[in-house]
């Protein structure tokens, strides 16, 4: 398969879980570390002859499930080690050959969290007598909120086990998790959170409506072989495809309402070289293992900058070189500072061609200056540090945005007859009038209302979709 020599995650992971140690291993991704657990566990597989299920690997998404159970039998093609996929989103029939399989015991199972949960309460899931527990992608699999799920699996597993975890960044939360599950544990830790050096990455300071000219004329530009797009919203997908097919270019996109035919056959043909373009959400970031990707784009900043450290990794992976291009807009110009902080170097920001026009001014502290006066936190959404209300409906009887730090009305819900006047609350002497202060209050609001139908546009508000597999 081409493996001549380890990576550094294989090297010293793979002595450890030969010893049968507990291990926590934390290195960046695309340096390897699905053959660095899969090797010797097929190994130990191998020459023990369980008759029963002995490895479970939990991972966060459908593709990073199949692909792992790719590399089992690629791996194991001459050791007789038997592997299954289980995954939602599937048919009915592949429910029935996964309880098949759960059934009769595959040496090594592999499973997002969820669907697992869900064979087991059936009953006929056996891991009583569990050799080995692998969490790959374990950051991921918290962030989509599978620590519960985590927990609940782990209760009804052998303690007497070897416990294996292996992540691209160590949070608190991975800490906390560690303590939970795992005895005495041997670590690793490889260049925490750092993109591979060979990856050339830019930044363009772009406003929405910017961000596809932007990229048609850098495809016109670059020598693309294989490029990535991805975006933070579910919603752009199918809007990003469609114009790059009017450019000419072959293009899919890959989401995670898609069923699961759909999302395999995307994925596929863009590994097979059908098209040049993969249009993503986050569900592509980690762990899949897509050769020759000569580009990524990120057409807005994901969310965290872990995420984009992910992101970029899906190029100049196994030492080869590649291109990172990212799109920030005026709200997202703080995250920037984050990555920065977070791999330790500066990213160059590269001016917008001039028939585009001129992006917004570089302003990385506009979000932590426009914290607001007393506490209040600015969502960073607006050019020129105008302060908007929430994009969230206001409930009956709530506060608007603009009157939070005035105190609470109290209102009288009681029923009173037809023409007669609320009761005036007593006032103090010296106090302002309740008459007048509604008055004031009408006119704050009246105010309000003509800067919210000013002609100044507002920008897309910033619509985060989960991708959970």
């Amino acid at each position: 398969m081409g493996y001549n020599s380890p990576t550094p995650i294989q090297e010293q992971a793979i002595p450890l879980i030969l010893e049968q140690n507990d291990m926590i291993a934390c290195a960046q991704t695309g340096t390897g570390k699905t053959a660095a657990y899969l090797l010797p566990l097929i190994d130990h597989i191998s020459h023990a002859n369980y008759n029963h299920t002995s490895t479970l690997i939990l991972v966060p998404t459908r593709e990073l499930a199949k692909q792992i159970d790719e590399q089992v039998e690629g791996f194991g093609y001459f050791a007789s080690v038997s592997s299954i996929a289980i995954y939602g989103g599937n048919k009915g029939d592949e429910w029935e050959q996964q309880k098949r399989a759960l059934t009769t015991g595959a040496d090594i199972i592999i499973a997002t969290p969820g669907r697992l949960l869900s064979h087991m309460a059936l009953g006929y899931v056996k891991l009583n007598q569990l050799n080995h527990l692998v969490l790959d992608e374990a950051d991921k699999m918290l962030d989509m909120g599978f620590m519960d799920d985590l927990l609940k699996i782990v209760k009804q597993l052998p303690a007497q086990r070897q416990t294996l975890m292996f992540s691209a960044t160590m949070p608190r939360k991975i800490r906390e998790l560690t303590k939970q599950i795992l005895r005495n544990p041997a670590e690793i830790n490889l260049a925490i959170s750092k993109p591979a050096e060979g990856i050339d990455q830019r930044l363009y300071l772009t406003y929405d409506n910017q961000k596809l000219p932007l990229l048609e004329h850098l495809l016109q530009e670059l020598e693309v072989q294989s490029m990535i797009i991805f975006t933070s919203r579910k919603s752009n997908v199918t809007p990003i495809v469609r114009s790059l097919r009017k450019m000419g270019y072959e293009a899919d996109g890959i989401q995670s309402d898609m069923t699961q035919d759909d999302r395999e056959k995307a994925l596929q043909g863009f590994k097979n070289k059908q098209y040049q373009i993969l249009v993503a959400t986050d569900i592509l970031s980690r762990g899949i293992d897509i050769d020759s990707l000569s580009h990524v784009v990120n057409f807005d900043m994901p969310q965290d900058a872990e995420d984009y450290v992910h992101r970029v990794g899906r190029t100049a992976r196994a030492a080869s070189t590649g291109m990172a291009l990212t799109f920030v807009n005026e709200k997202d110009m703080y995250r920037v500072r984050r990555v920065e902080q977070l791999i330790e170097r500066e990213l160059p920001k590269l001016p917008l061609p001039e028939d585009i026009g001129p992006g917004p001014a570089y302003d990385p502290g506009k979000r932590d200056n426009d914290r607001g006066k007393g506490g209040r936190k600015s969502n960073g959404n607006r050019s020129g540090g105008n302060r908007r209300r929430s994009d969230k409906p206001t409930e009956a009887g709530a506060p608007r945005s603009d009157d939070r730090n005035k105190p609470p009305r109290k209102k009288n819900n009681a029923p009173r007859p037809e023409g007669a006047q609320a009761p005036r609350a007593p006032r103090a002497e010296g106090q302002q009038a309740q008459g007048e202060k509604s008055k004031s209050n009408n006119r704050n609001r009246n105010r309000n209302r003509n800067k919210n139908n000013s002609t100044t546009p507002k920008p897309q508000a910033d619509n985060q979709q989960g991708t959970q597999g």
